[in-house]
């Protein structure tokens, strides 16, 4: 009889071992499929909204006929606000020389002239402040005008709140 216990004492563990099988394996299983599906919703519904918005870039979406169709900010009418005579020294140059920019703002929104009047001062002194960090030879890159769009685009939007600001057009840019 003691031979019978150590016999069954033996063969208890390899059966358990054994049993494992596909109940081993499912949790290695659930997160395989599972995590692929959980980064893409994720990215898709937390992070890329949130770069957008930061960004200040708009969400163009299909309607049911597959027409593209911006977002519900975008369908209102765009109007423009001209800024002109920013006149600033350019950084570097010990106030030998300056740049003067005029733009022209484009957006859409019911109150998007009432914004940018009542924010005037603000936008004002945030595009002298962006523009005086240039240097002369940073104006004189190539693609530097669009840098300096892009910039002035971001700033604005954060002043005015969301995406009001969709273009900006540099009517006048002259290094003296």
């Amino acid at each position: 009889m003691a031979e019978d216990t150590k016999e069954n004492a033996a063969t208890e563990p390899a059966a358990k071992a054994g049993s494992g099988g596909l109940s081993a394996w499912l949790p290695l299983l659930i997160t395989i499929l599972v995590m692929p599906a959980l980064a893409y919703a994720v990215a898709e519904f937390v992070i890329l909204p949130q770069l957008q918005k930061g960004l200040g870039i708009k969400v163009v979406q299909a309607d049911a006929s597959g027409a593209a169709k911006k977002s519900s900010s975008a369908d209102a009418k765009q109007e423009s606000v001209l800024m002109t005579k920013l006149l600033v020294n350019v950084a570097d140059t010990m106030g030998a020389r300056y740049l003067l920019v005029s733009l022209s703002v484009e957006g859409s929104g019911s109150d998007f002239k009432q914004k940018m009047t009542d924010h005037d001062a603000q936008l004002r002194d945030m595009a002298c402040g962006d523009l005086a960090t240039k240097t002369l030879s940073d104006l004189e890159k190539p693609g530097e005008r669009n840098v300096i769009r892009n910039e002035l685009i971001t700033g604005f939007n954060n002043i005015l709140g969301d995406s009001t600001v969709d273009q900006i057009y540099l009517t006048e840019f002259a290094i003296q």
